[in-house]
């Protein structure tokens, strides 16, 4: 089958694939993967690198102040939002414990978090078999005709879902945003030694030209 062969494919290319979000702490990837929106997780961990140590708790980071905060994320665009939401996260977690949970409908209750983050941190965190679609993931599944050119992200979400049940699908996540971030790439992708060519809409019509 098309999909065996895709997955097969991954794991040669990414047979330890990971978050490349950097956190030692729950709620800091959570924070990292609302952070990630509209940018790169390179320059994510930049920021974060600085936020976290600046900030070490959630306290520090729901006492301080929002132009510090704005400063600091300044680099990843739409810093003054997130800086709120970075201080609304942590003020929410404090309410909750501490501990970023096992809940859902909690975490999309979040500001600034929505399906695809909380698929990412129950993903990561607690092992959840769910598949976050991110621009790598939607660009890699239309290209290879896993999803059709017009749907959006949560009808990706669900024919990933049906098409590779039995899989782990958080591993899968990562394998296609890594394959999309390096080698499926949106502007010049790596098309001529891949394997996956036969299946491959953006190749075709490449080679049409």
């Amino acid at each position: 089958m098309m999909t065996d062969k895709i997955v097969e494919y991954l794991d040669s290319l990414y047979p330890n694939p990971r978050c490349e979000l950097q956190y030692q702490k729950d709620y800091e990837l959570l924070i990292a993967v609302m952070l990630s929106a509209q940018t790169t997780d390179k320059r994510v961990n930049m920021v974060t690198a600085v936020l976290f140590s600046k900030y070490p708790t959630l306290e520090a980071l729901r006492d301080a102040p929002i132009e510090d905060l704005v400063e600091i994320i300044r680099p990843i665009g739409t810093y003054q939002r997130k800086s709120e939401n970075i201080k609304k996260i942590a003020d929410s977690l404090i309410q909750r414990g501490g501990m970023v949970p096992n809940d859902r409908a909690f975490l999309e209750s979040l500001s600034g978090v929505g399906h695809k983050t909380a698929n990412v941190v129950l993903s990561n965190l607690y092992g959840e078999n769910c598949v976050a679609v991110d621009t790598h993931v939607s660009r890699v599944s239309k290209r290879l005709a896993l999803a059709k050119p017009n749907d959006d992200v949560l009808t990706i979400e669900k024919k990933l879902t049906r098409k590779w049940k039995g899989y782990s699908l958080g591993r899968l996540h990562h394998q296609l945003v890594l394959f999309g971030r390096y080698y499926c790439k949106a502007q010049n992708p790596l098309c001529d030694n891949c394997q996956l060519q036969n299946f491959c809409l953006e190749y075709k019509k490449r080679k049409a030209k």
